[in-house]
């Protein structure tokens, strides 16, 4: 039963005026903690409406000041804080005159009894409301910060596509809504907003962001070069239609809470220059546009390219003398009993593989093994190879054969594949952390071990690892291959025993991919750990670590020379590294989603690589700038690139269940004469690509359920499986290119 003595106490509570020391709120705090809260919760355009309402409010009724029951300041005290207090800013004058306008206007309003009079009254009122809120707006120290944010935050969210174009107008308007702020004498909010997003724009803009600190007081801009051309020339800036579309749309939604003031700053100092072209064709993120910029302002503000300026060292490592002189006195041994081929014996092909360059590093500049008797067969072999090998770029490039290997019953569960250096052997890791062996030209894969049960098997099964399989590699020679797991290791397996020799535990997280050096003895691993790591075989600890990035280490690949090792990011950049000092030597910035694989040309000085985006990108490792970028691959996941032994050709290898071939050259400066056209290609357009290799053209039928897809003109030709997705592709020593994946049920 409820006490009726307590509910008259409720009553008696509820009725009692407030404590002396409880905390009484003007309407005015109501309002500021209502707009707050709105804020605070994005209700940006409630948010707005109950500010401007809030200040239409009739003000409440209160007794007539007088000096008995008011503190106002006497005259002396009025005049002496005009003239001896803080200086009122130009905007704040304005504000204050807008504000008289405003009510002599309302005023004369009252006063009128002409209707026709009363309307334009009315009408130029209300305009000069408006413009006292744009005032109040502009005048508002925390709308820039807003602003930008809510900017930046869209810009990250928003679709791949459009993302490129997007993210390089928010570093003129970063640099406008600093300059604003300053000129409005917002110094402590300037700081701020400069601390916060500076960041975002060092790699790209360093040297023009470290010169906006040191501009911190509104007489500033009238002495700093850089302000001087922010503020009195137009930043011109590269955008497609449909991303103008976008942004105009996105700042007119959010007009309220800042989007009116970036809309002003675009119109006032940015000269969008609209492209016709698709949004996926216009410069990438991390692409310098010399178009771009202010006009007549030359600055060396681009980072990466004074970062890319190191010296490197991209030639051949030379071989000793000793071993050189042993292998031209067995290749002309060789050259008595065999016929020269094309007109070029086997010394000569050896003395043009050999041939120093100006940049080739110095012979010791990689610790090595000797070599041995077996060392010298397996180089006179490459020398015949090379001399007998298919020329697909003497002239114009042309399409190599490709023999595609389907691997069936694998229960979805291949993670990864490797051919090796003689492509008669190839190994596939699995989820259940085992790697199975099979031999390609049929003969056993024969222990040394004499009673060992599996000498006539043509496959051999290798357990060791307590996790998925995600990364394999051959040595040079094949008589290793090693390994990365899941279980955040390496190890090196025989394939004279097939047995593991040495597990190398260094990395705290799962390792994505391995790589041995082109050498052999030394081999990279990479992680997701955020790192790479450079190992000996010899030793169970890591000679270098080389970390970077800002996302997983995906894959990693050895230059040429073994002086440089090259990895790619989800951090959605690439990166070359000087194996002597550690140090990153050259970022490759230009994809917009993680690197799944790349490749180097034979000649090492060009790299490509490729991933999520579905595009591919050709590099000069030289200068570090992007030569072009190939796409043909539709919407789907690239998984490998492989340069073919000349460096004319390069083949990939996605989840779109094709091989894919692609001309180096073409549309570079190297490129050769354009090859006649073809039906489906055009000689400047791009090429449709909507059938398999060998099928007939005149059966539409059969291709109605296949996608069109466009790609660029140095797409050469494609292969189709049928649903195989192709996990590797590899070129043999004499040209012929390996492919594989595991069939998809």
């Amino acid at each position: 039963m409820a006490n009726p003595a307590a509910s008259d106490q409720d009553t008696a509570a509820n009725n009692r005026p407030p404590a002396k020391g409880q905390q009484q709120f003007t309407q005015a705090d109501l309002n500021r903690i209502v707009m707050e809260y709105l804020n605070k919760k994005g209700f940006h355009k409630t948010e707005a409406m109950f500010r401007l309402e809030s200040s239409n409010t009739a003000t409440p009724s209160t007794a007539i000041p007088t000096p008995a029951n008011t503190s106002l300041s006497g005259p002396t005290e009025i005049s002496s804080s005009y003239t001896g207090g803080g200086k009122q800013t130009k905007a704040d004058i304005e504000l204050r005159e807008l504000r008289e306008k405003v009510a002599r206007t309302e005023r004369e309003l009252r006063e009128l009894k002409d209707k026709g009079l009363y309307e334009r009254k009315e009408e130029e009122l209300r305009l000069l409301k408006e413009e006292e809120e744009k005032q109040k707006r502009e005048n508002d120290p925390d709308i820039y910060y807003r602003a930008y944010s809510i900017l930046r935050g869209w810009v990250e969210t928003s679709l791949d596509l459009y993302k490129p174009e997007l993210s390089r107008i928010l570093y003129p308007l970063f640099v406008h809504c600093y300059l604003e702020l300053v000129s409005k004498n917002f110094i402590k909010h300037a700081k701020i907003f400069y601390d916060n997003f500076k960041d975002d724009h060092m790699i790209l803009h360093g040297l023009e962001v470290k010169q906006l600190a040191g501009i911190s007081l509104p007489d500033h801009l009238k002495e700093n070069a850089l302000a001087q051309a922010y503020r009195t020339n137009k930043y011109r800036i590269l955008l497609s239609k449909t991303t103008m579309n976008l942004l105009l749309y996105f700042l007119h939604e959010n007009e309220a809470v800042g989007g009116a003031v970036l809309i002003r700053i675009i119109n006032q100092y940015l000269n969008p220059i609209i492209s016709t072209t698709r949004p996926d064709k216009v410069l990438q993120e991390g692409e310098a546009d010399p178009a771009e910029g202010i006009p007549g302002f030359i600055t060396s503000t681009n980072e990466i390219d004074k970062f890319n300026e190191q010296p490197v060292l991209l030639g051949k490592l030379p071989l000793d003398e000793d071993t050189q002189k042993e292998v031209e006195a067995e290749l002309k041994v060789k050259d008595e009993t065999t016929a020269p081929v094309d007109g070029k014996t086997l010394v000569k092909e050896f003395e043009e593989l050999k041939e120093p360059e100006k940049d080739s590093p110095a012979a010791d500049s990689i610790p090595l093994p000797l070599k041995d008797a077996s060392d010298i067969k397996r180089m006179i072999l490459a020398v015949e190879d090379s001399r007998s090998k298919m020329k697909l770029g003497a002239i114009q490039a042309s399409a190599p054969s490709v023999c595609m290997y389907t691997f069936h019953n694998t229960n979805n569960d291949m993670t990864c594949l490797e051919f090796n250096e003689d492509s008669n052997v190839v190994a596939a890791g699995f989820q259940d952390s085992f790697i199975k062996l099979w031999s390609l030209d049929g003969r056993p894969l024969k222990s040394v071990i004499k009673r060992d049960p599996g000498n006539n098997d043509n496959t051999r099964r290798l357990v060791g690892h307590s996790g998925p399989v995600y990364g394999l590699s051959f040595s040079p020679d094949n008589k290793y291959l090693i390994s990365s797991s899941e279980d955040k290791t390496a190890r090196l397996w025989s394939l004279d025993t097939y047995t593991a020799l040495v597990s190398y535990k260094g990395h705290n997280q799962p390792v994505w991919d391995v790589k041995f050096s082109p050498f052999g003895h030394y081999f990279a691993t990479a992680s997701h750990d955020q790192t790479a790591r450079l190992w000996a075989t010899d030793h169970i600890y890591p000679l270098r670590i080389f970390a970077g990035h800002i996302n997983d280490v995906d894959c990693v690949e050895f230059h040429p020379n073994s002086n440089y090792i090259f990895t790619g990011s989800s951090d959605k950049t690439a990166r070359m590294w000087d194996v002597q000092t550690g140090n990153a030597v050259r970022i490759f910035m230009g994809h917009t989603n993680a690197i799944n694989c790349m490749a180097v040309s034979p000649d090492g000085r060009w790299l490509a690589t490729a991933g999520e985006d579905t595009v591919i990108n050709l590099w000069d490792a030289g200068s570090g700038r992007r030569l072009k970028s190939m796409r043909g691959h539709g919407r789907s996941s690239i998984y490998s690139l492989a340069f073919s032994r000349d460096g004319a050709v390069l083949v990939s290898g996605a989840s779109d269940n094709t091989v894919r071939v692609w001309d180096v050259k073409r549309n570079t400066n190297d490129a050769g004469p354009l090859p006649e056209p073809m039906n489906g290609e055009s000689m400047n357009g791009s090429t449709s690509v909507t059938s398999s290799a060998g099928s007939d053209a005149k059966k539409p039928a059969e291709r109605v359920s296949r996608k069109e897809i466009v790609a660029t003109s140095d797409h050469m030709t494609a292969y189709f499986t049928k649903k195989t997705p192709v996990y590797k592709v590899h070129f043999s020593r004499r040209n012929l290119c390996l492919a594989g994946g595991s069939l998809q049920l």
